[in-house]
């Protein structure tokens, strides 16, 4: 076995998402499959590592294989090895005129609709040589996609007083940036009498039945109307925003919901979208691993992502 050290390896950025995926996928097949290599590939660019090393990556327990400490040590360090690798390789390539990269952006459901494929035309208009790749998701998952190097780019909200906060200790050691805020508005039956006053207090809709969301959705509700004195009769529960705006036409309850949702899609006859004060605003953000705006592709993006905020069109829609 060769006498090299730790402090003089030649990390190989291949080797160590390798060693990544192993851990992220519980097998040498599946890591291989997740980045879209053979399985002998996987296998000689660990044995190249390990001989670079001094030290064994991986075990074998029966019929499969784990990770040993040392390479679970490779594993919690490879996503911040990785994006600086990247990030030189992309300014290398900028320096020589190069214009071109792969961004893997995850976003909430009602980005989907409204903020991505604005997003998608400003960088096919200005960077055509910018490939954006996009994921669905939930904040915390977001998150969680950005600390394991699934996602380069999270696209996240937080609501006030929000006390499962996906940027808080979840996000410790990862990029936070504010990027805009939401509305959010109430969705009341047509003749509700509520319906088309400027601003709502959602107090006065204490004796009415819900219809609730997601899980983060549901709990701001819940803060929201316990700051309002009540706790809300919930009767139904689904993401579905046009189920959500069916239910309220029949006059089964009423809602809350982002603004972004609602003009996702065209709003249903016999319903009535007022506004709540703009302290109930949702926040939106963007996490990133520290340093990934220096990926010339990912600030790229980011700025297209703030020109988009920036429209007057979408923020128009959104207050």
């Amino acid at each position: 076995m060769s006498d090299s050290r730790p402090d003089d390896a030649d990390f190989d950025v291949h080797a160590l998402r390798v060693v990544k995926a192993i851990a992220d996928e519980g097998s040498i097949t599946a890591a291989g499959v997740a980045l879209g290599y053979s399985q002998p590939a996987v296998s000689q660019l660990l044995k190249r590592l390990e001989l670079r090393l001094g030290v064994p990556l991986v075990e074998r327990i029966g019929r499969s294989v784990r990770l040993t400490e040392a390479g679970r040590v490779l594993a919690r360090h490879a996503p911040a090895v990785t994006t600086a690798l990247d990030a030189a390789a992309e300014e290398l390539a900028e320096l020589r005129g190069l214009r071109a990269g792969r961004v893997r952006l995850v976003g909430f459901p009602s980005a989907s609709p409204t903020i991505v494929p604005r997003l998608l035309a400003d960088l096919a208009a200005r960077h055509p040589g910018v490939s954006l790749t996009y994921v669905e998701a939930e904040p915390p998952e977001a998150v969680e996609a950005v600390r394991e190097d699934r996602a380069d780019i999270a696209l996240t909200f937080s609501y006030p007083g929000d006390r499962d906060d996906p940027h808080g200790s979840s996000a410790h050691g990862l990029s936070v940036s504010t990027v805009g805020s939401d509305d959010l508005v109430a969705v009341v039956p047509a003749g509700h009498p509520a319906a088309g006053g400027d601003v709502i207090d959602v107090a006065a809709l204490a004796e009415e039945s819900w219809i609730a969301g997601c899980p983060r959705c549901r709990g701001h509700l819940l803060e929201l109307c316990g700051r309002a004195g009540f706790v809300p009769r919930i009767a139904f529960e689904t993401d579905n925003v046009v189920a959500v705006e069916g239910f309220v036409a029949q006059g089964i309850g009423v809602a809350t919901l982002p603004r972004l949702a609602v003009d996702s899609f065209p709003q249903l006859p016999g319903i009535a979208i007022v506004p709540l004060p703009a302290g109930e605003r949702r926040t939106l953000h963007v996490v990133t691993a520290h340093g990934a705006d220096r990926v010339p592709s990912v600030r790229t993006t980011l700025a297209a992502l703030a020109r988009v905020l920036g429209d007057p069109e979408l923020a128009a829609s959104r207050n």
